[in-house]
């Protein structure tokens, strides 16, 4: 479990880094992406899990 909420940990602080150091530039990239069909989107989201999968599966290796 301790492990779990430090990767939780992380991932929180990279997902928010770019929030704190360019927060106008992220305003103009949630209008892109609000503006992206679907489609685009879940491909993008699916081969981001899959790059994660692997990085798991090379941290376990």
């Amino acid at each position: 479990m301790e492990f779990f909420l430090c990767v939780l940990g992380m991932v929180m602080i990279i997902e928010g880094l770019p929030y704190f150091a360019f927060p106008e530039k992220m305003k103009l990239w949630m209008q892109k992406i609000f503006e992206m069909p679907d489609e685009a989107l879940r491909k993008f989201g699916f081969i981001i899990m899959l790059m994660g999968l692997f990085l798991v599966y090379l941290g376990k290796g």
